[in-house]
């Protein structure tokens, strides 16, 4: 592998904004990252101007490409608008219309009242081709069994008779190689596509798979959000019912990027019974709604605790939040799954309670969420494509 001051000493090569000096000495390139094949580093560049150097980006990639032990390079470009600045005019003189975040708060509906009405048509998003539907599986806030949950989804809708993907879209603590069960690196198919890797019949990517799993993920937002982009985008996925897409909790650059560049069939958060849980939960939801993307359900996960000695049943966080939850935002209520020890122990050893007991109860519990998730996406769908009435005038 090539050392930080090589790959600086290729990027060195690449003219600067304008051809002036070069991106190296103008103190452009940061967040060098290399490890085991993969290149990784950001460019800043002029916040209204980044759209014009992108090919600026795509000649850093291909010089540092040609290393000795590169196999893929992934470059970033970044930005900071200075406060009150405004984007650059459209070339075609129209009237540039405010950004999402600077308009009047009061002309924007209010999320509990279900999806916001968008003041103009939303441009169309592009798909992933070969996929039919994306779901997001999110959280308020980390330790919840968030990627548990993800796994045994996609799992339970893969038992049910769906063919199905997962993307960890958790960049800095990514869990479905260990909870599928899948080490190794993603083989590229041309040029810029990947293969995903493979488990239990379930195509999987994840950021785990390009790093090694001791490493931190040191990377500011629009890092962040190119190396999803590219997951989701240069993975030759195939034909797939619905890609399962385990985000990171909390709702920051990733949530956002998924919500408005991707075309989401709808989302399913999860979230512990307590209140302090509830309110992240709520935090997540509500920003789904605001970039109207439709709630397919709440999940409550460590509903409640079996005692497997005495068979009594505690209910160590709290028990119903969830539900309670769902009612009051007017939002379906997906499940009950239980805080059991096989569950964590399955999930720890990368052998998921719906693979290793798929008769078991709570295999049952995971596929009966499944089917309430899928019977939201279809019934979704068949609102978008339900035909206009028919108007008649009768003289």
């Amino acid at each position: 592998m090539p050392t930080r001051d090589e790959v600086l000493a290729e990027l060195s090569k690449v003219k600067g904004p304008d051809l002036k000096g070069d991106i190296v000495s103008l103190g452009l390139v940061s967040d060098v990252f290399i490890s085991e094949g993969r290149v990784i580093f950001s460019i800043t560049v002029p916040a209204e101007r980044a759209q014009d150097l992108e090919p600026l980006r795509q000649a850093a990639e291909k010089v540092v490409g040609k290393l000795p032990g590169v196999e893929k390079v992934l470059a970033a470009l970044t930005s900071e608008r200075k406060a009150g600045a405004s984007p650059r005019p459209p070339a075609d003189g129209a009237p540039v219309r405010p950004a999402p975040a600077a308009r009047d708060a009061a002309n924007v509906p209010p999320p509990m009242q279900g999806r916001a009405q968008a003041a103009e048509p939303a441009a169309a998003k592009p798909g992933v081709p070969g996929v039919k539907s994306i779901i997001a599986v999110a959280s308020g806030k980390g330790g919840v069994g968030k990627s548990t949950t993800t796994c045994n989804l996609a799992l339970a809708l893969q038992a049910n008779g769906l063919k199905v993907g997962v993307l960890d879209a958790d960049i800095y603590g990514p869990s479905i190689p260990r909870l599928f069960r899948v080490s190794g690196r993603p083989e590229p198919v041309s040029g810029r596509i990947l293969k995903p890797l493979e488990g239990y019949g379930i195509k999987v990517m994840s950021m785990g798979f390009l790093v090694d799993e001791e490493t931190p993920m040191i990377w500011r937002g629009p890092m962040v959000i190119s190396a999803i982009t590219q997951m989701l985008r240069e993975v030759a996925w195939g034909e797939l019912d619905v890609l399962v897409v385990d985000m990171p909790p909390g709702t920051g650059d990733a949530q956002l990027t998924m919500a408005q560049n991707v075309p989401l069939a709808g989302a399913v958060i999860v979230s512990t019974p307590q209140d302090l849980a509830l309110i992240d939960a709520r935090k997540g939801l509500n920003m789904f709604r605001r970039v109207d993307v439709p709630l397919l359900g709440i999940v409550e996960n460590m509903s409640y605790f079996l005692c497997p000695d005495c068979g009594g049943r505690h209910d160590i966080f709290g028990h119903g939040g969830a539900r309670a939850g769902a009612e009051k935002l007017g939002g379906p209520f997906l499940g009950e799954v239980p805080l059991d020890m096989a569950i964590r122990e399955s999930s720890d050893a990368g052998t998921p309670v719906t693979v290793t007991a798929p008769d078991g109860p709570h295999a049952s519990v995971y596929r009966d969420i499944a089917r309430r998730v899928w019977a939201e996406i279809e019934r979704n769908r068949d609102d978008g494509h339900r035909a206009a009435p028919r108007i008649v005038m009768e003289s």
